[in-house]
């Protein structure tokens, strides 16, 4: 056994042991609880979840259904549909306005006086997570999507503003150097420079907070801001739980469906900055492999 391997069993094992002793202290000893736990999921599995109510997945019987499929009058396909849209908006203005902000607390791109206090705006939108601002927002504009759009907008402004002026710092001080040298000013540094420079792991950011939106958004439906969470809430106080399991099916596989989207549509980037249209095994190899197949097709081109 080599050293670094003896390191890092040593390591988990000092984190194992610390792990035990917080869990032994928040259970206060009861480990009964966890095995009572594991006993009352079992059975609620069985009674309550399983199988799932598919009728979620027909049309509502009001308002009158003027599809000819079905489908698209039901009430998953309604409340995932609003899910979608909020996230969507909520992450491009969001998008929009944190790379508006972000260069104003790059440490390379501005002064202390600049980006410190910008960096404290950036973090109180995201000291909160979405679903308190969601309980803000409908205290201030009502019940409904409004309220959700609002809430993700926020927290998609501090979380992606930190991600993306992190990216502006990573930024290699020669081509920032160049564009001073060349009399360039701030807003022409940023868009001719900073921005071309990291616009790969900004995508990849856009995408990531498209999904991450989608998936809380789910959940935003429980305190009144629209969306699918407002049928899981309904179902949920209604002890209807065999609908909750199909609505929490239907959110896994858009969720799915949306990752490997967002792997597909990034793998047409590559490290190296040129685009290659990349074939759908290659999302689920390594990047490694991926790297030495798109580059085995690029010498063959």
């Amino acid at each position: 056994m080599n050293a670094a391997l003896k390191r890092i069993l040593f390591t988990a094992l000092i984190l194992a042991v610390l792990c035990y002793i917080m869990l032994d202290d928040l259970l206060q000893g009861n480990w009964k609880s966890v095995d009572d736990g594991w006993n009352n999921l079992s059975t609620f599995w069985s009674e309550s979840l399983w199988p799932p109510d598919w009728s979620v997945l027909e049309a509502r019987p009001y308002p009158e259904c003027t599809s000819s499929i079905g489908f698209f009058c039901s009430k998953a396909y309604i409340g995932m549909l609003e899910t979608l849209k909020m996230a969507f908006v909520s992450t491009i203005i969001g998008f929009f306005i944190a790379i508006v902000l972000s260069p104003f607390a790059a440490k390379n791109l501005t002064s202390a006086w600049i980006y410190i206090p910008m960096r404290i705006i950036l973090a109180t939108t995201r000291s909160l997570p979405s679903i308190i601002w969601a309980l803000l927002f409908v205290v201030i504009v009502g019940l409904g999507p409004l309220a959700g759009v609002l809430a993700m907008t926020f927290y998609t402004i501090g979380y992606l503003g930190k991600l993306q002026y992190e990216e502006m710092e990573g930024v290699q001080n020669s081509p920032l150097e160049a564009a001073r040298a060349m009399g360039l000013s701030h807003p022409e540094i940023v868009t001719n420079v900073v921005i071309p420079e990291s616009s790969n792991n900004l995508l990849s950011q856009l995408l990531f907070m498209f999904e991450y939106n989608v998936r809380h958004g789910t959940v935003l439906g429980l305190v009144g801001a629209g969306g699918i969470g407002y049928y899981l809430d309904f179902y949920i106080d209604w002890q209807d739980y065999h609908k909750v399991m199909a609505f929490l099916i239907v959110i896994l596989v858009v969720v799915v469906i949306l990752d490997l989207i967002s792997m597909y549509i990034r793998s047409f980037v590559t490290e190296d900055g040129d685009v290659k249209r990349p074939s759908w095994s290659t999302i689920f190899m390594s990047p490694n492999q991926a790297k030495e197949i798109h580059h085995g097709k690029s010498k063959s081109d």
